[in-house]
């Protein structure tokens, strides 16, 4: 078999039964369905999974509006004990005076 051009290619699909072309509808139709149903699903899932998400959130913004704690801030600070420790400031004798 040679190199076909457009012609002899529609020839040849018009001599196919009408078996053939009502399984090839049939099958184009199986996978339109299948790939609208396919994103539907995925896109059903993402649909649920973002309502989740977004119940979640409600519920915890309610809590705290009725729960009354306080809202975000800078966190509390700690008192730290200060200890006071004598010092001396000593001068060295051979080093060269600093010049400030």
């Amino acid at each position: 078999m040679g190199s076909l051009n457009s012609r002899q290619v529609f020839t040849i699909l018009a001599r196919l039964p009408a078996r053939v072309w009502l399984q090839a509808a049939v099958g184009l139709i199986g996978f339109v369905v299948l790939a609208v149903l396919g994103f539907a699903v995925i896109a059903g899932v993402v649909a649920i999974t973002l309502l989740a998400i977004l119940g979640f959130k409600i519920k915890v913004w309610l809590r705290g509006l009725f729960e009354g704690r306080t809202r975000g801030g800078p966190p509390v600070r700690t008192v730290h004990k200060i200890i006071d420790v004598p010092y001396e400031i000593v001068e060295r004798r051979d080093a060269p005076p600093r010049s400030d």
